[in-house]
């Protein structure tokens, strides 16, 4: 399980790049005016992807560590701890909000019209989805439920 793990974080930096790489496509083309190119194409896709990949292997630690089980014992007591309760409903229903967000902002840019309203829709969706991954994330300063920035082998 470390390395699945470890897995999970290094991806982490990849969501996070790309949804930013993203977001700033979004605000670069409407600010500027400019076309929806292949590059704007190519970032949303990637975040996508990205997404895509780190649910897989989220969900592969949720339902394989104990995270389930103490669901499955009862939601009274998880919700009564702030770490279970993070991982155990936050992290996890906030991850997959985002997750559910960066699916309809894709299908929304490529069936968006014009240039412009296809960067409008990257930047509402995308940047809603960006903005739940960064307030969900386990960063190291939040106290109670605090990760370390690159996770290694212990």
């Amino acid at each position: 399980m470390q390395v699945v793990l470890i897995l999970h974080n290094i991806l982490r930096w990849g969501v996070v790049f790309f949804g930013v790489w993203t977001v700033l496509n979004a605000l670069t083309g409407l600010i500027g005016k400019r076309n929806y190119s292949s590059a704007d194409n190519v970032s949303n896709l990637l975040f996508m992807i990205f997404c895509d990949i780190q649910l897989l292997v989220g969900l592969i630690l949720f339902f394989t560590n104990s995270w389930f089980d103490k669901v499955k014992s009862g939601m009274g007591a998880v919700m009564k701890n702030s770490y279970d309760r993070f991982f155990t409903v936050e992290h996890a229903g906030m991850m997959i909000l985002a997750w559910i967000l960066v699916h309809i902002g894709r299908a929304s840019v490529k069936k968006a019209p014009t240039s412009s309203a296809k960067h409008k829709k990257m930047l509402i969706f995308f940047g809603l989805g960006l903005l739940i991954i960064l307030i969900s994330i386990p960063w190291p300063f939040r106290q109670e439920v605090a990760r370390p920035l690159l996770r290694w082998y212990n």
